[in-house]
């Protein structure tokens, strides 16, 4: 077909109906007038193929060229307006909103740290300090400057007027910080949090100090009440309000440590949730509310908020040795320091999928379950010494449990009579929280799913504690068994001659153990050898920057009183 009145063809174009219009021709500038003597020149046959060049691809050079008005290429194809939606978009998408709602979670992320966090300054209550020098320190009482609030009255045992007040300066900025960012995401998870700020100081009168403010809920730790004799009974009392007549048991027992364990998961799990890492997990830092009858996570100073990359330094850990999982650290040592915080929060889901260090914690509470369970590991000394024989034995759960249980006095007994109770699935729990490796390591949600935890508790759950514990258990049951299918069709995919995946092939990949001296095992050491000098590389460029940052950005945050 050829456009009318230009003489032009676009059979080229198959399936297409263009136009092609001829304009008003606009007068030549002087640019030109002074290049068709040049044009004159080449002769009519370089003319001739420059046209027809301009014609077969569709294109028009300006008319100081082709001597002739604008081209317009317009195709006649019909138009789709609306929005087309495809299999592949689909998928596209929801990768992309999965990803942004992973742990410890991008969206959240950003809404927390531009919305919420600058929505709560503005509407903080107002506090005011006493402090009073004695011969053995300072003596320090705050009061809520309401009048009407600060009136004491008592409520289950509990004097609403009453608050915490605790002064810190070296992480006194980290944990108010991270007491924040746990009242806006999981405010049932740790402490009620009321206010924290920090104290200028005169010139040459010391460093600042930061005041924080909790609302008072108990006095009894988990430690204090695993002290006495009569525990776990006075749990019991404490959860129910009341002395039980019932007779003393280890079914009675196993109910009680089973209802301490599933809070803590709880509150674990509210924290992993939304990227922070506890890193202290002990009995002393597990307090009893006495408002809700459940027991709180305190004491956040050794916390790391992993989804902006606070409190986290790739060489340096925080931790009790009697506590700490055997790695130590959260995260490997070859992570670089945290960039800035729109950087860290979008790289956050990677990071930790890549470590899981929500598994730290999970190992500190394994330790404290095995203490619940058996009462002659509740002392330091033999926390100690079992931390000792574990190690010996690889921390190996089986493997001590054979080293002592045919020796084991009438506590020890108990303990493994408690953990051997409904075929053994306290023991498999605790056996999935206690390893060395920390990707073995069973998370927070997937020990909420665990058969123990099928009974109920001393206490009934919440309606939102209910789904989501119904959401782990599904969830959980998925993974498993996308696991196994995805095992199965690697085993059915062929034999060795075949290029497939043989049972015994597949066992070899679970245990990942290359023989010495193979060219396969050379060649992957050059290549971590060449990757540790790159990330080394980043992570001293990374340290320089930071080191020269003269005050710690989130700092900032915190008010000054």
């Amino acid at each position: 077909m050829a456009a009318s009145g230009l003489g032009l063809s676009t059979s080229f174009l198959p399936g297409h109906d263009t136009l092609l219009r001829r304009r008003r021709r606009r007068p030549a500038g002087p640019a030109a007038a002074s290049f068709r003597p040049v044009t004159a020149e080449l002769g009519g046959v370089a003319t001739e193929l420059g046209r027809n060049l301009v014609e077969a691809v569709g294109v028009g050079l300006p008319c100081t060229v082709m001597q002739c008005g604008d081209v317009i290429y317009r195709s006649t194809l019909p138009q789709n307006d609306g929005l087309t939606i495809t299999a592949p978009g689909v998928a596209l998408a929801l990768s992309a909103v999965s990803y942004l709602w992973a742990t410890p979670g991008v969206a959240p992320g950003f809404f927390d740290m531009f919305v919420l966090a600058f929505a709560e300054r503005l509407f903080r209550p107002t506090f005011r300090k006493k402090l009073g020098e004695g011969a053995f320190g300072v003596v320090c009482k705050a009061s809520l400057a309401n009048p009407e609030a600060a009136e004491k009255v008592k409520a289950n045992g509990v004097m609403q007027g009453d608050v915490v007040v605790k002064k810190a300066t070296e992480y006194g900025a980290v944990e108010i910080w991270m007491n924040e960012r746990v009242r806006r995401a999981c405010a049932s998870s740790c402490a009620d949090f009321l206010y924290g700020f920090r104290e200028s100081k005169a010139k040459g009168k010391g460093a600042e100090e930061y005041w924080l403010i909790w609302r008072f809920e108990g006095e009894d730790t988990l430690y204090d009440l695993m002290q006495s004799k009569e525990f776990p009974y006075n749990v019991e009392t404490k959860i129910l309000g009341d002395v039980q007549d019932l007779p003393k048991g280890i079914s009675r027992e196993n109910k009680i440590i089973q209802t301490v364990m599933r809070q803590l998961l709880f509150a674990l799990d509210g924290l992993h949730s939304t990227g922070i890492v506890h890193r202290d997990i002990k009995p002393q830092n597990v307090i009893f509310s006495e408002g809700s009858r459940t027991f709180k996570i305190i004491d956040l100073g050794a916390a790391a908020d992993l989804r902006v990359g606070i409190n986290y330094i790739p060489k340096e850990f925080l931790l009790d040795p009697r506590y700490a999982a055997p790695e130590q650290y959260i995260m490997s040592t070859q992570t670089p320091s945290a960039p800035s915080v729109p950087v860290a929060t979008t790289l956050s889901p990677v990071l930790w999928q890549l470590n899981l260090p929500d598994r730290f914690d999970i190992y500190s509470l394994g330790l404290i379950f095995l203490q619940m369970a058996f009462p002659s590991l509740r002392t330091d000394s033999n926390l100690i010494q079992f931390n000792r024989q574990l190690k010996r034995c690889d921390y190996d759960l089986e493997a001590w449990r054979n080293l002592v249980e045919p020796r084991a006095n009438a506590e020890l007994r108990r303990g493994f009579d408690i953990m051997d109770l409904d075929d053994g699935i306290g023991w498999e729990l605790l056996t999935s929280m206690v390893r060395y490796k920390a990707r073995q390591r069973i998370s927070a949600k997937a020990a909420l799913a665990h058969p123990y935890f099928n009974r109920e508790g001393l206490l009934g759950l919440s309606v939102m504690q209910n789904v989501q514990l119904q959401l782990f258990r599904a969830t959980q049951k998925d993974y498993s068994e996308l696991a196994r299918w995805v095992v199965g069709l690697m085993a059915k995919s062929g034999t060795e001659d075949a290029g497939g995946f043989t049972e015994a092939q597949l066992q070899e990949l679970r245990e990942i153990k290359p023989k010495k001296g193979s060219a396969q095992r050379n060649v992957l050491a050059s290549v971590l050898r060449v990757q540790r000098k790159i990330v080394k590389t980043i992570n001293e460029s990374m340290d320089e920057l930071a080191s020269q940052r003269k005050s710690i950005w989130w700092s900032r945050w915190i008010p000054r009183e």
